[in-house]
């Protein structure tokens, strides 16, 4: 089960089609869908989070916490709409294109894919783009 929770006044309006394109992407990744709960917040929020639980003192646009249990994902993903912003006119693309890599990006870390190295980075976009290029 996908659930969409907010702690500011961003919404989602397709919630529906975006948990129909996760749930499809975790199939296609052999994995079985668990709970995920997608938490979209502010920068101060996805901040405390970051030096709390990761001793990181820096602003990210994602951070995931993976339950799954073997190939059935489990896990909370929040996300930063501020820095979703950011990055969206940073990388001159539309708020709503980044804000689906964003959502996707968190699950594949649960599909097992990783984004430390340069070559998992690679694969980690490949990914992304593949299933960005499958959302409808």
């Amino acid at each position: 089960m996908i659930s969409f929770n907010y702690e500011t006044q961003f919404k989602l309006q397709n919630t529906e089609q975006l948990s129909e394109w996760i749930s499809n992407t975790i199939s296609e990744e052999d994995c079985k869908e668990g709970e995920i709960n997608y938490i979209f917040c502010n920068d101060d929020y996805l901040h405390k989070l970051n030096v709390d639980f990761l001793d990181h003192d820096t602003l990210t646009d994602v951070i995931s916490f993976d339950y799954s249990v073997g190939k059935e994902l489990h896990g909370d993903i929040y996300i930063s709409v501020e820095r979703v912003e950011e990055n969206a006119s940073d990388f001159n693309v539309a708020f709503q294109d980044e804000i689906a890599r964003v959502i996707i990006h968190g699950v594949l870390h649960y599909c097992g894919y990783k984004d430390k190295t340069e070559a998992d980075e690679k694969e980690m976009r490949s990914k992304e783009d593949y299933y960005l290029a499958k959302r409808k």
